[in-house]
């Protein structure tokens, strides 16, 4: 750690996407602006930059984080996984090619972060973690298995806005993944 002029810098490690990075950035900064402005992965999107939208979720470590309100030093040596890192143009990952299926975007601004926390949601109800919504009948038995219903899917990604309003089509796109419709890349060649 340096000083400089009544700053102080700072040397986090972080896994971006799968590759190692080392940035030197004020103690300041932010998983978002660290993502964008020092490393250039735009797809994390800065929307109301005050944790409210949900445009800049990504992953680290494989839970879901708004980016905003994550300080960069607070993560070194954490694995962040955005967009980008869950898939490619040319090999979409079931979840993001359901979106594209199912029309799931419209502007597309708020997509890589509805991707993100869909990712991450998916796994949560995989490992029986509860919602709002969840019935707690349902999850006695410690095998339950939470049932991804329209109403549960709402719950869990309520902290992504869509201004565009895709928000049935999201639903369905994640209903599809979480139900084995959505394609997989072999379907799909």
């Amino acid at each position: 750690m340096h000083h400089t002029a009544g700053v102080t810098e700072i040397s986090t490690k972080l896994v971006v996407n799968g590759s190692p990075q080392e940035l030197t950035h004020d103690v300041r900064v932010t998983l978002l602006d660290a993502l964008r402005d020092h490393l250039g992965v735009t797809s994390v999107k800065k929307g109301c930059d005050h944790g409210q939208c949900g445009a800049c979720t990504v992953l680290v470590d494989g839970r879901r984080v708004v980016s905003c309100l994550s300080l960069t030093a607070s993560l070194d040596g954490a694995e962040v996984v955005t967009a980008e890192g869950l898939g490619r143009p040319d090999d979409l990952s079931d979840l993001q090619q359901a979106f594209v299926d199912r029309d799931a975007l419209q502007c597309g601004y708020c997509t890589p972060g509805q991707v993100c926390s869909a990712q991450a949601m998916l796994a949560e109800a995989a490992a029986g973690m509860p919602s709002h919504v969840t019935d707690p009948d349902a999850l006695a038995d410690p095998d339950a298995v939470v049932e991804l219903t329209d109403e549960e899917i709402r719950e869990r990604m309520s902290g992504n806005l869509c201004r565009c309003g895709a928000y049935v089509n999201i639903v369905a796109a994640i209903r599809d993944t979480a139900s084995g419709r959505a394609q997989t890349g072999e379907e799909r060649a």
